[in-house]
Protein backbone atom coordinates (compact mmCIF):
# COMPACT_ATOMS: atom_id res chain seq x y z
CA UNK A 1 0.00 0.00 0.00
CA UNK A 2 2.83 2.22 0.86
CA UNK A 3 4.56 1.78 -2.52
CA UNK A 4 1.11 2.64 -4.30
CA UNK A 5 1.10 6.08 -2.09
CA UNK A 6 4.74 6.63 -3.25
CA UNK A 7 4.35 5.97 -6.59
CA UNK A 8 0.83 8.38 -6.45
CA UNK A 9 2.97 11.26 -5.30
CA UNK A 10 5.47 10.66 -7.62
CA UNK A 11 3.03 11.00 -10.55
CA UNK A 12 0.95 14.04 -8.91
CA UNK A 13 4.37 15.84 -8.53
CA UNK A 14 5.45 14.84 -12.06
CA UNK A 15 1.77 16.19 -13.98
CA UNK A 16 2.03 19.14 -11.47
CA UNK A 17 5.71 20.07 -12.73
CA UNK A 18 4.34 19.54 -16.30
CA UNK A 19 0.98 21.51 -16.34
CA UNK A 20 1.08 24.01 -13.64
CA UNK A 21 2.19 26.97 -14.51
CA UNK A 22 6.08 27.90 -12.86
CA UNK A 23 7.21 31.16 -12.68
CA UNK A 24 10.96 28.76 -12.88
CA UNK A 25 9.80 27.95 -16.00
CA UNK A 26 9.83 31.08 -17.60
CA UNK A 27 13.31 32.09 -15.63
CA UNK A 28 15.03 29.51 -17.73
CA UNK A 29 14.50 31.68 -20.46
CA UNK A 30 16.53 34.54 -19.04
CA UNK A 31 15.77 38.51 -21.12
CA UNK A 32 15.09 38.22 -24.59
CA UNK A 33 15.37 41.57 -26.99
CA UNK A 34 12.76 40.76 -30.53
CA UNK A 35 11.35 42.54 -33.04
CA UNK A 36 8.46 41.17 -35.22
CA UNK A 37 8.26 42.26 -38.91
CA UNK A 38 4.95 42.83 -40.11
CA UNK A 39 4.31 43.71 -43.50
CA UNK A 40 2.28 41.61 -45.37
CA UNK A 41 -2.01 41.51 -45.67
CA UNK A 42 -4.08 40.36 -43.07
CA UNK A 43 -6.06 38.10 -45.46
CA UNK A 44 -9.63 37.32 -44.42
CA UNK A 45 -11.18 38.57 -41.46
CA UNK A 46 -7.27 39.82 -40.39
CA UNK A 47 -6.40 35.95 -39.77
CA UNK A 48 -2.69 36.47 -40.50
CA UNK A 49 -2.49 39.65 -38.57
CA UNK A 50 -4.46 37.69 -35.25
CA UNK A 51 -2.27 34.76 -35.70
CA UNK A 52 0.67 37.54 -35.36
CA UNK A 53 -0.97 39.24 -32.44
CA UNK A 54 -1.23 35.84 -30.60
CA UNK A 55 2.05 34.52 -31.48
CA UNK A 56 3.50 37.62 -29.23
CA UNK A 57 1.63 37.44 -27.30
CA UNK A 58 2.42 33.75 -26.42
CA UNK A 59 5.97 34.59 -26.43
CA UNK A 60 5.38 36.95 -23.27
CA UNK A 61 3.46 33.83 -21.84
CA UNK A 62 6.08 31.58 -21.94
CA UNK A 63 9.10 33.99 -21.36
CA UNK A 64 7.39 36.24 -18.88
CA UNK A 65 6.88 39.94 -19.69
CA UNK A 66 9.39 41.11 -16.81
CA UNK A 67 12.08 39.20 -19.48
CA UNK A 68 10.77 41.00 -22.77
CA UNK A 69 11.66 44.09 -24.84
CA UNK A 70 9.45 43.14 -28.07
CA UNK A 71 8.89 45.92 -30.53
CA UNK A 72 6.41 45.32 -34.05
CA UNK A 73 7.88 47.24 -36.69
CA UNK A 74 5.14 47.63 -39.81
CA UNK A 75 5.28 48.69 -43.19
CA UNK A 76 4.18 48.24 -46.30
CA UNK A 77 1.28 46.34 -46.06
CA UNK A 78 1.47 45.49 -42.76
CA UNK A 79 0.13 48.90 -41.53
CA UNK A 80 -3.30 48.01 -42.51
CA UNK A 81 -2.87 46.05 -39.44
CA UNK A 82 -3.83 49.20 -37.67
CA UNK A 83 -5.94 50.72 -40.29
CA UNK A 84 -8.09 47.71 -39.33
CA UNK A 85 -8.02 47.89 -36.08
CA UNK A 86 -9.34 51.18 -36.28
CA UNK A 87 -13.03 49.71 -36.75
CA UNK A 88 -12.09 46.60 -35.10
CA UNK A 89 -12.76 45.58 -31.49
CA UNK A 90 -11.55 42.37 -31.64
CA UNK A 91 -7.88 43.36 -32.85
CA UNK A 92 -8.15 47.08 -30.50
CA UNK A 93 -7.99 44.59 -27.60
CA UNK A 94 -5.37 42.35 -29.04
CA UNK A 95 -2.98 45.11 -29.52
CA UNK A 96 -3.72 47.07 -26.57
CA UNK A 97 -3.78 44.28 -24.26
CA UNK A 98 0.09 43.78 -25.89
CA UNK A 99 0.81 47.55 -25.11
CA UNK A 100 -0.33 47.25 -21.59
CA UNK A 101 2.76 44.63 -21.34
CA UNK A 102 5.09 46.89 -22.92
CA UNK A 103 5.12 45.87 -26.86
CA UNK A 104 5.89 48.87 -28.44
CA UNK A 105 4.40 49.36 -32.24
CA UNK A 106 6.73 51.08 -34.30
CA UNK A 107 5.28 52.80 -38.08
CA UNK A 108 7.11 53.09 -41.21
CA UNK A 109 6.90 56.65 -42.32
CA UNK A 110 8.00 55.81 -45.42
CA UNK A 111 4.78 53.93 -46.03
CA UNK A 112 2.60 56.41 -44.31
CA UNK A 113 3.53 58.93 -46.81
CA UNK A 114 3.82 56.57 -49.53
CA UNK A 115 0.24 55.80 -49.41
CA UNK A 116 -1.39 59.41 -47.86
CA UNK A 117 -1.92 57.57 -44.53
CA UNK A 118 -2.75 59.99 -41.76
CA UNK A 119 -1.69 58.13 -38.70
CA UNK A 120 -3.68 60.10 -35.84
CA UNK A 121 -7.04 59.82 -38.07
CA UNK A 122 -6.46 56.38 -39.70
CA UNK A 123 -5.01 53.74 -37.73
CA UNK A 124 -5.48 52.91 -34.60
CA UNK A 125 -3.75 54.20 -31.36
CA UNK A 126 -0.91 55.67 -33.49
CA UNK A 127 1.41 58.37 -31.82
CA UNK A 128 4.50 60.51 -33.40
CA UNK A 129 6.81 58.88 -31.07
CA UNK A 130 5.39 55.66 -32.48
CA UNK A 131 7.07 56.68 -36.12
CA UNK A 132 10.56 55.51 -37.48
CA UNK A 133 11.53 57.16 -40.57
CA UNK A 134 12.01 53.82 -42.28
CA UNK A 135 10.54 50.32 -41.15
CA UNK A 136 13.58 48.36 -42.74
CA UNK A 137 16.06 50.65 -41.62
CA UNK A 138 14.08 50.16 -38.30
CA UNK A 139 14.39 46.41 -38.46
CA UNK A 140 18.23 46.51 -39.25
CA UNK A 141 19.21 48.82 -36.53
CA UNK A 142 17.11 47.01 -33.90
CA UNK A 143 18.94 43.65 -35.26
CA UNK A 144 22.36 45.84 -34.82
CA UNK A 145 21.11 46.76 -31.06
CA UNK A 146 20.85 42.86 -30.18
CA UNK A 147 17.06 42.27 -31.00
CA UNK A 148 16.17 38.77 -32.16
CA UNK A 149 14.16 38.88 -35.31
CA UNK A 150 11.05 37.48 -36.15
CA UNK A 151 8.41 37.34 -38.58
CA UNK A 152 5.65 35.87 -37.77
Amino acid sequence: MTYFIRLAAVIGLAIALFVTPDASFADGYGKQKVVYHINYVGGENDKAYRGAMRNIQNHINAVGVENMDIKVVLHGNGVSMLKSAKSDDTLQTVIGGLKSQNVKFNVCNNTLVGRKIDYSNDLYDVWEDDIVPSGVAELSKLQQEGYTYIKP
